[in-house]
């Protein structure tokens, strides 16, 4: 037998103290080691991230598979051995196929809704990740379509509205239909609170065009709201929008126009499904000559950061 989610944790020591004696912990997702960017670049922005956790006070918690157990936590040869992993060995965990990368040998990276699950059981309030995933372009259809709705829409999304966790990123990914995205959160009764400014974050760039559900002006009032809406028993989690550092980030104008064009050249060349967000990550970074690839690396170690700032005042007030 499989046993649940908790029979498979093996929890890091270093974690398991932290969370025994109530000290703050986030945790970190893997696929961005393992999918979303080449070697060195992956775990150095890995290790850079766990660095910043520590740096705001908090302890890391890095969450991958291997080998039918969820590691909650990784030593940095763990984090290498995932990093340098062959090509098209490593799965992408998530809800849906987080059985089979339970039931096989090797590693699988856990995407959002596979870590927060993971977290969710080992006890950790609070994930940071880059961006969340959502309602793909002409997932719905709709005026001028070309297509039927092809209905390509994130688990994440319903990961948000079943599990309580505070989910600090830089805002939907630029690839989606961010409009259709927040619909769809909202109806689940999942909170979308930007921080420090009206405007939803883009992703790599500072603001989507598309005014926030929620704002705050800090991280402290943001961790405070977050609080409160795990305190109330809802029973979803918080989405929590930290833009991406000005210095690295794409004008707005520029990270809207390259994902649109890298959406309709997958809808031509049929690329859809699991491979389509690394897909279209790899071609924006193509078209911007790497400028999206600096941001999205600054974005994830600042996520990080922020994430362990609300961490530590959750663990204050508990």
């Amino acid at each position: 037998m499989i046993g649940s989610i908790a029979d498979r944790l093996s929890v890091r020591p270093e974690v398991a103290a932290a969370l025994a004696a109530g000290r703050p912990v986030v945790a970190l997702e893997s696929t961005l080691i393992s999918h979303g960017l080449p070697y060195p670049q992956n775990v150095e922005v890995a290790r850079a991230s766990e660095a910043a956790v520590r740096e705001s006070g908090a302890v890391p918690a890095t969450i991958a598979i291997r080998d039918g157990t969820i590691l909650v936590g990784l030593d940095d040869a763990a984090l290498e051995a995932l990093a340098t992993a062959p090509a098209g060995t490593v799965l992408k965990a998530a809800r849906p196929s987080l059985s089979a990368a339970l039931t096989r040998s090797g590693w699988s990276a856990t995407t959002v809704s596979a870590t927060m699950i993971a977290a969710h059981a080992a006890g950790i309030r609070v994930f940071a990740t880059g961006g969340i995933g959502g309602v793909h372009r002409g997932a719905l259809g709709g005026p001028g379509a070309t297509h039927a709705p092809t209905f390509d829409i994130s688990s994440d999304l319903e990961e948000l509205a079943k599990t309580p966790m505070i989910v600090v990123c830089a805002g939907p990914k630029a690839i989606l239909d961010v409009p259709a995205t927040l619909e769809v959160l909202e109806t689940r009764g999942v909170p979308v609170v930007a921080v420090g400014q009206e405007d939803l974050p883009g992703f790599t760039a500072r603001s989507s065009g598309i005014r926030a559900p929620w704002s705050v002006p800090d991280v402290a009032a943001a961790a405070d709201l977050a609080a409160a809406h795990l305190d109330l028993g809802l029973g979803s989690g918080i989405v929590i929008c930290v833009p991406v550092p000005a210095d690295v980030a794409l004008p707005d104008d520029v990270a809207r126009d390259v994902a649109e064009q890298a959406a309709g050249e997958a809808d031509s060349a049929g690329v859809h499904g699991p491979a389509l967000t690394p897909w279209l990550l790899a071609r924006i970074a193509a078209i911007t000559d790497g400028a999206s690839v600096r941001a999205n690396t600054a974005l994830i170690v600042n996520d990080a950061r922020v994430a362990g700032q609300i961490a530590v005042r959750l663990a204050a007030v508990d």
